[in-house]
């Protein structure tokens, strides 16, 4: 029997200010959203675009990703819950939850990530109509910093200890002591103690891999830019902001990896408890796979274009 396995049992408190708690999952999604937005604000200063057309973009995208990503969660995942009453309702479009007779705030306790990279595109197709840029040029540059948000979030559900892998003997597997989802499944081991089963930590996984991804898109868009103004008009193999090669790079990566990682962890719920071969997760990503190819195609079939500053 392994022993070396992760115990993982972290508080869901960060730290404190006064009577004000602040949680893991919170202050992460605060330095995803943080990051995001001063690496956007460097891209557009960097292409020469009016600030005054940018400073709206953080709002759009807020407001757009956690619409899109509760509006998602309980559309896909459970609607049987949030669907078929007065009570569900409520709680899928306020941060309150009713317990003991009374209403008490609780935060979005639900966000799916499929549902936020449609609120995200809606979003940015808005900004886009308001700031009069053009839509392959807000699309390209969003799409090479969201990777790093996307990372922030997925530890952020590591520290809250959901989303949990399935159960596995990998020498990294991770026993998650405030998953109540693993605390149904237990062991005793040799000192009799009793542990929730090792599973993967497919929140870890997928942190790793968008990690990865940023670096890749990063990359990409620096190396198209160390070349003269008039290569980045006709070289296909280094494509300029605005050609939606990146924004199809960021989805092919991001739900490739998604769709794979699923195989590792548990049904979060929605109409696959079995029924089908692929799990909600993965025939969500499928679309944004396909979404993302085609885009990337598009590149290679025709000389991309610049952006107009």
């Amino acid at each position: 029997m392994n022993t070396l396995y992760i115990n993982w049992n972290p508080g869901i408190e960060a730290f404190h200010i006064g009577s004000l708690s602040v949680r893991w999952y919170s202050l992460c999604w605060c330095i995803g959203l943080l990051a995001v937005y001063l690496l956007e604000r460097w891209l557009y200063k960097q292409q020469k675009v009016d600030m005054k057309k940018f400073e709206p973009l953080f709002i759009y995208c807020f407001v757009g990703i956690l619409v899109g990503a509760r509006l998602g969660h309980c559309l896909f995942y459970e609607p049987n819950y949030y669907l078929t009453s007065w009570k569900g309702v409520v709680e899928m479009l306020l941060p309150i939850k009713m317990s003991g007779g009374a209403w008490h705030f609780v935060g979005y306790e639900g966000l799916a990530s499929h549902g936020g990279t449609l609120g995200l595109m809606v979003a940015l197709w808005l900004f886009m109509r308001k700031s009069g840029l053009k839509l392959g040029f807000v699309l390209d540059n969003i799409a090479i910093v969201t990777p790093i948000c996307a990372c922030f979030i997925r530890l952020g559900n590591l520290m809250n200890s959901e989303i949990i892998g399935r159960v596995t003997d990998v020498p990294w597997a991770f026993r998650f002591f405030r998953s109540p989802e693993a605390l149904r499944t237990v062991e005793t081991l040799q000192d009799g103690s009793v542990v929730p089963l090792p599973r993967h930590p497919g929140q870890l996984y997928e942190a790793i891999c968008y990690a990865l991804f940023f670096c890749i898109g990063w990359w990409f868009y620096r190396r198209s830019m160390n070349q003269p103004d008039a290569e980045q008009t006709t070289n296909r193999l280094r494509p300029a902001v605005g050609s939606y090669f990146y924004f199809g790079l960021c989805l092919t990566l991001i739900f490739c990896a998604r769709f794979f990682i699923e195989f590792t962890k548990e049904v979060q719920g929605g109409v696959d408890n079995g029924s089908l071969p692929l799990d909600m997760g993965q025939l969500l990503s499928i679309p944004f796979v396909l979404l993302g190819i085609g885009c990337m195609v598009r590149v290679l079939r025709k000389k991309t274009t610049k952006q107009p500053k």
